[in-house]
């Protein structure tokens, strides 16, 4: 009997980029917990006895948006990073998620972890519910990073453009109609992690999603956007100091929302990463870690 040799194609993996080789040496833990009745995904890292840190990604994101920063964070700071209500892999309720049902969870998480005050380190959606606490409790909130901001201005073509995307990606989770996400997102294709397109995907594949879609984009409705936005005024009370990261390749809105509230908010200042998009600190680690550390160890 003659063998039969299978040739096996090389795979290329001298240069395989994954998340984890963020989080491969990094002590934390994942899980859920239930805040505000609603199952929330998280996690932690760094000793609950240090000052603590919320981390808040984007619209239909997830914690490990934070993955390159956890580590660098943690050293200092108890650091919580969670799957927003309706986002992720946390519950999704049947209601629209409007920016108050964000700021309700986010004083339910900093409760169940025992945290009187925090820091909050937000992109897009997560700045947004950010500057919101700052707003409405600013004794809950020691300093503010905001990373590619919303929440001040919104323009039609933008809104049209977020909803036709998400809405296409969750109707058709192809690994194509995912990374096309992405390409908005992050600058350099390099850091499209497959790790990250398999994870959207993931939570793009869930009845969940798919059922509460609508939920979660009801902030690109110019009706409930509008009544949602954060006034300029209101701006202008936030006291807690505010380091805001302007993102040169990103879309002119959130450079334009980046400049304005850096003006309106007193105590500010802008960190300029000119060669990423919507995802700084993921793109461009090893220049965003160091400078948060240093605004929020001032």
């Amino acid at each position: 009997m003659s063998e039969t040799t299978m040739t096996v194609p090389a795979v290329a993996t001298d240069n395989y980029r994954s998340i984890w080789g963020f989080l491969r040496e990094l002590d934390f833990r994942q899980g859920f917990v239930d805040v505000d009745g609603v199952r929330t995904r998280f996690a932690e890292a760094g000793a609950p006895d240090k000052p603590h840190a919320i981390l808040l990604h984007g619209t239909g994101g997830h914690w490990e948006t934070f993955a390159p920063n956890l580590a660098a964070l943690s050293e200092q700071y108890h650091c919580v990073a969670i799957d927003m209500v309706g986002n992720g892999f946390s519950e999704k309720p049947d209601h629209d998620y409007e920016i108050a049902v964000y700021v309700r969870q986010m004083l339910a998480v900093m409760d169940h972890f025992g945290m009187s005050k925090a820091h909050f380190i937000g992109m897009s959606l997560g700045a947004w519910v950010s500057a919101a606490v700052a707003v409405q409790h600013p004794d809950r909130v020691h300093k503010l990073i905001l990373m590619s901001p919303a929440g001040l201005i919104a323009t039609a073509s933008n809104m049209a453009r977020i909803r036709a995307e998400r809405t296409a990606a969750v109707e058709n989770p192809t690994w194509e109609s995912i990374h096309k996400v992405f390409e908005h997102l992050i600058a350099d294709e390099d850091n499209r992690l497959p790790d990250l397109v398999a994870l959207r995907q993931a939570i793009y594949r869930r009845d969940d999603t798919r059922e509460t879609i609508d939920h979660l984009l009801i902030l690109q409705d110019a009706a409930a956007r509008d009544r949602n936005l954060i006034p300029e005024e209101k701006w202008k009370t936030i006291t807690a100091p505010t380091m805001i990261v302007a993102s040169g390749q990103d879309h002119g809105e959130y450079q334009n929302t980046a400049r304005t509230v850096a003006r309106l908010i007193p105590d500010s200042e802008v960190f300029e990463m000119p060669e990423v998009r919507h995802w700084p600190h993921f793109e461009d680690p090893a220049s965003f870690n160091p400078a948060a550390l240093a605004f929020l160890g001032k």
